[in-house]
């Protein structure tokens, strides 16, 4: 009977492992996407101020076409950043709890068996 709860035990810890290998890469991979829209975000937010000075030229020379047209341009580089901003929220968001979800899980395997963890 000993032996069956060891091996039940060891068959645990190498599912809590494997878990564990698994939420590790899966983070690392997000950190991964998360690295790369920072990038994304940092472009875009360049492409929004470089149709923001344009349009401003473009008033202070008035030429009204050229006002239209890039208002346009600046209006959809703004809804280009936003969906890249909330990409990167959503990713941010994602890596914390996915730490949340390693360290919680790591500290569930590191406590003793058996104990309330009342004092």
């Amino acid at each position: 009977m000993a032996s069956d709860l060891r091996r039940h035990g060891s068959a645990d810890a190498a599912v809590g492992a494997a878990e564990l290998i698994v939420s590790s890469a899966r983070l690392a991979e997000l950190h991964e996407c998360s690295a790369l829209l920072r990038r994304t975000r940092m472009r875009a937010e360049g492409i929004v101020e470089e149709a923001r000075t344009l349009l401003a030229e473009a008033e202070l020379q008035g030429h009204p076409v050229r006002i239209l047209a890039l208002g346009a341009q600046l209006d959809e580089a703004r809804r280009a950043y936003g969906k890249v901003l909330t990409a990167y929220v959503t990713i941010c968001r994602r890596i914390n709890a996915e730490r949340q979800d390693i360290m919680q899980a790591q500290m569930r395997d590191e406590r003793p068996a058996g104990l309330s963890g009342v004092v």
